[in-house]
């Protein structure tokens, strides 16, 4: 795949350092003297590119015209969004990644600016802390949809309320995928039983996921899981 990265600051050089270890074609657009001078000993210096970060003659040469992926990491937003413009209007980049550095200007973001995928750091991090807080030992495995569903992993810890108790009895509001008991996968259905020690994994929205997590820790969340049920 082919990849332009606009910055060769700490975190972009970082990512052409792991993506030219996937194999993949990496170029690096940078214009600040000081960061040059730093990137040249961290980065092949065949794929640096000195100049501005909209001027066409350098996006050209770096290999914007055959690139399949932009990614606009510079520390000006509103840089990152000319630069997502530009990159589908004349060169029908297919993808584009954008970094989000004001949480304030995240709105601008979207399809009209091109913007496929935006790095929002703040985000992205303060959601981490909330779902450590709300999940509690559960892990996130995968998001999917745009990030409204979650496939997570709980053990049933010891005198966990739901030990002995079956599937149909708990009025779930996730959907379970598979049990993983003594390293055999289990394929849930109704009368199902939860064991001490079990590995679960759900798919979950966000109202579902603390809905889980609260099963596997509270008695009183169960009884009113079957009066929903």
């Amino acid at each position: 795949m082919n990849i332009l990265i606009a910055s060769a600051g700490r975190t972009s050089s970082q990512l052409a350092r792991v993506l030219i270890s996937q194999k993949h074609n990496v170029s690096v657009v940078e214009s600040r003297p000081e960061v040059l001078s730093l990137v040249h000993k961290e980065l092949p210096t065949e794929i640096i590119y000195e100049g501005d970060f909209l001027d066409i003659p350098t996006l050209e040469r770096a290999g914007i015209k055959d690139a399949d992926v932009l990614v606009a990491g510079t520390d000006d937003d509103h840089l990152n969004l000319l630069l997502c413009y530009l990159a589908e209007e004349r060169y029908q980049v297919p993808r584009k990644i954008a970094r989000v550095n004001n949480p304030k200007h995240a709105w601008l973001f979207d399809s009209s600016f091109h913007v496929d995928y935006a790095l929002n750091q703040v985000a992205l991090l303060s959601m981490m802390i909330e779902e450590e807080i709300s999940t509690g030992h559960m892990m996130v495995l995968l998001k999917l949809g745009k990030g409204n569903f979650s496939l997570v992993k709980e053990v049933v810890p010891a005198n966990a309320p739901i030990i002995g108790k079956s599937l149909k009895d708990l009025g779930l509001r996730s959907v379970i995928a598979a049990i993983i008991r003594n390293d055999e996968v289990i394929p849930p259905h109704g009368d199902t039983v939860f064991m001490e020690n079990d590995e679960v994994i759900a798919l979950v929205d966000r109202e579902s996921e603390t809905h889980l997590a609260e099963l596997f820790n509270s008695l009183s969340f169960i009884d009113s899981a079957k009066k929903d049920s």
